[in-house]
């Protein structure tokens, strides 16, 4: 008879998360003493290598990747990319670091996180009581439409939580942020029950926006200082601040969050960076 601890059905060691992949928010400014020092060769050849780094189409590029120009002195430009392998996403900081505008090129930030699946995420079940709890009555053909059709798309949208396509609309913003764990505001000792109400009402107020707003939210528990990071695309500048205002009075956001640094930018071209940047002469 074997002795010890029971044989646990274990996955290989890997840097690739089980589930979703991993995700890094990187900011960049750019030293101009720096700049100014550089041969118009260097700056041409600089650009040509960044470019190259930035190239969402690579062969070795990471499976998602999006470039914006920043607003405000925080940084000049940014980059959101997304892979299984957290050293392809690395690979491209280090390019950029290492091109021959490498010298000019300043790390202002980053925010490192992985794709996940909330714990808040209704189930169909869950789902079916919440409409019940609206006043819908489960005996009616609509009830049962809303919760079939709920089933169908719950699939479709976990799956665009672990592995997001990110959306091309023109305006982006990021912050990270916690949840508090203050007296009497401890998001932590809150029961799950109250915590998963106050989530279906902050869902409620996202999907409010749907077609003009999106997001994806990443979690960076054990990651990075931070505990969640929240990026949002919208269609036109403006939805970014009426979802992020409207958001603020649900009750998960207006007790218990805490929020980091704002960044917004501006969906980029490499080139266009570099011309807006002043590093193409």
């Amino acid at each position: 008879m074997a002795h010890g601890r029971p044989k646990m059905d274990l996955p290989e060691p890997s840097i690739k998360p089980a589930n979703g992949w991993h995700c890094s928010h990187l900011f960049y400014h750019i030293d101009r003493a720096e700049l100014s020092r550089l041969s118009q060769e260097q700056r041409e050849q600089g650009v040509r290598e960044m470019a190259a780094a930035l190239d969402s189409t690579a062969e070795d590029a990471p499976t998602q990747m999006q470039r914006f120009i920043i607003s405000g002195h925080k940084a000049d430009f940014g980059l959101i990319l997304f892979d299984p392998d957290p050293l392809k996403i690395d690979g491209v900081h280090q390019k950029l670091l290492q091109s021959s505008l490498g010298p000019t090129i300043r790390p202002t930030y980053s925010f490192v996180s992985l794709t996940e699946i909330s714990e808040y995420v209704p189930s169909p079940e869950q789902y079916a009581q919440r409409l019940k709890a609206g006043g819908e009555d489960p005996d009616s053909p609509a009830y049962a439409a809303k919760v079939a059709a709920y089933e169908k798309r719950l699939p479709i949208m976990n799956e665009q939580r672990l592995t997001p396509t990110l959306p091309e609309w023109p305006s982006m913003c990021f912050y990270p942020m916690n949840k508090s764990r203050n007296v009497g505001a401890n998001w932590f000792t809150t029961p799950f029950s109250a915590r998963n109400s106050m989530m279906a009402e902050h869902a409620q107020s996202g999907m409010a926006f749907a077609g003009r707003a999106t997001q994806v939210i990443t979690v960076s528990l054990g990651m990075d200082d931070w505990e969640w990071g929240v990026t949002l695309w919208a269609r036109c500048p403006d939805y970014l601040k009426d979802i992020v205002y409207k958001m603020r009075f649900d009750e998960a956001s207006a007790k218990y969050a805490e929020f980091g640094p704002f960044y917004v930018g501006y969906l980029s071209s490499a080139e266009d960076i570099a011309i807006h940047c002043g590093l193409s002469r």
